[in-house]
């Protein structure tokens, strides 16, 4: 279906009984424009940065090597990051692959479930020994993309209007969704780490410890903030839980 040169399926006749090859290559044409115009909607920022023609040429390659594995178009384009780490022609550009796991993280934040309401009195309902050595799980639409680019400033300045030029600093991105859309927090590298570590499992201590170990000066308020803020935290178990 999805190669132009393969031969037409046997057996394949149209109304006067010959072989339906005109109609078959139109019919497979429309599948991969189809494909290729639900790759445009899922990742604008991309097409923005290679333009559709180059856009158009790369989405064509990608999805003869990736046909869709579920009838639901909003979740096509899972294997684009990683087809884009292996394809030599752009890889001058090695922000790209980030800036699809980041639209591709979006989109999977916008469809996950809604999140819980967290009082954030819990935290403070504890001694700091106790929080140090407690878990937090993170809510369903929660996403995070480690970076070593400017990726959120890549992302706003192609889609805000007005918005400043990319800075020359590492980025991860961490997703929220506290209402309907999601949006993209700026993580510095020490809020990455910690991140890292709390998405695993690690207790506060360990997370503030790989943090710290980036960078001596990271502070916990900063990024434990945002979380409670964007309604990103899903529970907190300390260890007597």
């Amino acid at each position: 279906m999805l190669d132009p040169d393969a031969a037409v399926p046997e057996g394949l006749h149209d109304a006067q009984g010959n072989p339906a090859a005109k109609r078959f290559d139109v019919y497979r044409n429309n599948v991969t424009v189809a494909l290729i115009e639900a790759l445009h909607s899922a990742f604008p920022v991309l097409v923005k940065l290679l333009g559709e023609q180059n856009f158009d040429q790369l989405a064509r390659l990608f999805v003869r090597a990736h046909p869709p594995s579920s009838p639901l178009m909003m979740h096509y384009g899972e294997a684009l990051p990683g087809f884009l780490d292996d394809f030599a022609p752009l890889a001058h550009i090695g922000y790209l692959s980030d800036v699809a796991r980041l639209e591709l993280a979006m989109r999977q934040s916008y469809h996950a479930a809604d999140p819980p309401t967290f009082d954030p009195a819990r935290l403070g309902s504890v001694s700091p020994e106790v929080l140090m050595a407690s878990t937090l799980s993170l809510a369903a639409p929660v996403r995070f993309v480690p970076s070593p680019w400017p990726l959120v400033d890549i992302w706003r300045f192609n889609t805000v209007e007005g918005a400043d030029k990319p800075r020359a600093t590492p980025q991860s991105a961490l997703i929220t969704r506290a209402a309907f859309d999601p949006e993209p927090h700026a993580l510095d590298p020490a809020q990455a780490a910690w991140l890292t570590q709390v998405k695993s499992g690690a207790t506060l201590a360990h997370a503030q410890d790989a943090a710290c170990a980036t960078d001596p000066g990271f502070d916990l308020t900063g990024v434990l903030s945002l979380l409670i803020q964007h309604n990103a935290i899903a529970d907190f178990t300390t260890p007597k839980e």
